[in-house]
């Protein structure tokens, strides 16, 4: 059975390393402003949102805000920066819904600070590669070796950056 959620998706286009710390339990985003301005806007950005749209939690993975109706995943996210794992993580929420029998679903990225929004599809030819996507992350997290760390630019606002680097200071 595979253990592959949402988040693990999203980390898994970002960072292995974080991906498979976030796996074992190991867990820094309540250190991380950035994760907390991300929940505020998450809460503010919409108000209205919640008595129009459904919460709904597939094999592990909660979709916060899904139009029954119109069959839309909406998805907020506070910067285009990181835009490669916000389309995978919503991708897989469409293979989720398409695996419990929703066929038809699309998905909507919201940049709610850019005032923009991205439409997020999953085709049948995407589906493999959803797949090879939960089938690696499986292979990486069952691993007793946690990855390499990462040195990129993006690691400095990464919520496990002291984790990462605490021996270079």
């Amino acid at each position: 059975m595979s253990h592959t959620n949402a988040t693990l998706i999203n980390y898994y286009h970002l960072c292995h390393r974080k991906m498979w710390l976030h796996a074992n339990h190991i867990r820094m985003e309540h250190t991380s402003e950035a994760v907390a301005e991300g929940k505020q806007l998450h809460e503010q950005a919409y108000p209205q949102r919640a008595e129009r749209y459904r919460e709904i939690i597939l094999d592990g993975s909660k979709i916060d805000f899904y139009d029954p109706y119109d069959k839309v995943v909406h998805e907020m996210k506070k910067s285009d920066k990181l835009e490669h794992s916000h389309v995978a993580q919503v991708q897989f929420y469409l293979y989720l819904l398409r695996k419990n029998g929703i066929e038809g679903a699309t998905g909507l990225i919201e940049y709610p600070k850019l005032r923009q929004t991205q439409t997020v599809r999953l085709e049948k030819e995407d589906v493999p590669m959803v797949e090879a996507w939960v089938q690696d992350i499986e292979r990486i997290v069952e691993s007793e070796q946690c990855p390499d760390r990462i040195t990129k630019s993006k690691c400095r606002s990464c919520s496990y950056f002291d984790f990462c680097y605490v021996e270079d200071e």
